[in-house]
């Protein structure tokens, strides 16, 4: 699933803590240091390497937090958005987390589905929604796929959709990204107003029963969409890959890498900003 398609757990810098990394692994195989191919090999498997591609896509979203637009910060917004979420960097963060996280069950579960002739056709299709840069087309296309799909076809697109986060780390992950990324945009000075963390958390928290329904809405008509040329039997297929104990363990780990690596670019782009904008009133 997308960042803006699909840690809710309460608990500080819940995607910036190691503790969740490691947590993750604690009831599976012992650790061992993976090989580089291995892992490389992992994020192409299961298409994690453009789903890392596809947060620089979220770059576009950072103005709108400080109520300000791209314009505002000049000529050099597109090079230095691009230099930040540089999908080399991007990747190699990733590839440093797994190489102290991903078990080898972990890794064997999700290559060995993966890898089939449906896991394929699955990745190929997930990967084109990721890089999919109209979001709201997608969106409206999903929405009219369910308006005309079965009960049973709407079942199990809601199933695989909550399989993908089954942790319920969605809503907290997105949190932390805005409070983190606000937080340094104030330190920085792209902003004049100062910003108080508990205050901020305060308010965004404010907010959290729409932003539950909206992530469930958007990634129920993500699904529609990406998943539009399977057949119900392959949708029921997937997800009961998905529900099973070692792939919600790779998934939490990968929603826990994608979130925590989106967060802290998002602090480097505050950075950034700070030195093509004079800063304006948050």
């Amino acid at each position: 699933m997308t960042v803006g398609d699909s840690v809710r757990m309460r608990m500080a810098r819940v995607i910036g803590a190691l503790a969740v990394l490691a947590a993750l692994a604690l009831g599976g195989a012992s650790l061992r240091a993976q090989e580089r191919p291995d892992l490389e090999a992992f994020l192409k498997v299961t298409g994690f390497d453009v789903a890392l591609e596809s947060i620089a896509l979220s770059a576009r979203e950072a103005p709108a937090m400080l109520g300000m637009s791209v314009g505002d910060f000049g000529e050099d917004w597109t090079r230095a958005a691009e230099e930040v979420f540089a999908p080399d960097l991007l990747r190699g963060i990733a590839l440093d987390i797994l190489d102290q996280t991903l078990t080898e069950d972990m890794l064997a579960a999700a290559s060995e589905f993966y890898a089939t002739s449906l896991g394929q056709r699955l990745v190929a299709a997930e990967n084109a929604s990721h890089m999919d840069a109209d979001a709201a087309a997608r969106q409206e296309r999903g929405a009219a796929l369910l308006e005309a799909a079965t009960p049973e076809r709407v079942a199990l697109l809601t199933r695989l959709t909550e399989a993908v986060d089954s942790a319920g780390i969605a809503i907290d992950a997105v949190r932390e990204v805005q409070v983190r990324f606000l937080l340094a945009a104030s330190a920085a000075g792209v902003t004049d107003r100062r910003i108080d963390e508990e205050t901020l958390r305060r308010i965004l928290s404010a907010s959290d029963a729409e932003l539950r329904e909206n992530l469930k809405e958007n990634g129920l008509n993500g699904a529609a969409a990406t998943y539009e040329e399977f057949t119900e039997s392959e949708i029921a297929t997937y997800a009961e890959a998905l529900e099973a104990s070692d792939m919600q363990r790779v998934y939490e780990l990968m929603n826990a890498i994608q979130f925590e690596i989106m967060a802290e670019r998002f602090e480097a782009l505050a950075l950034r900003m700070a030195d093509m904008s004079a800063g304006q009133e948050l």
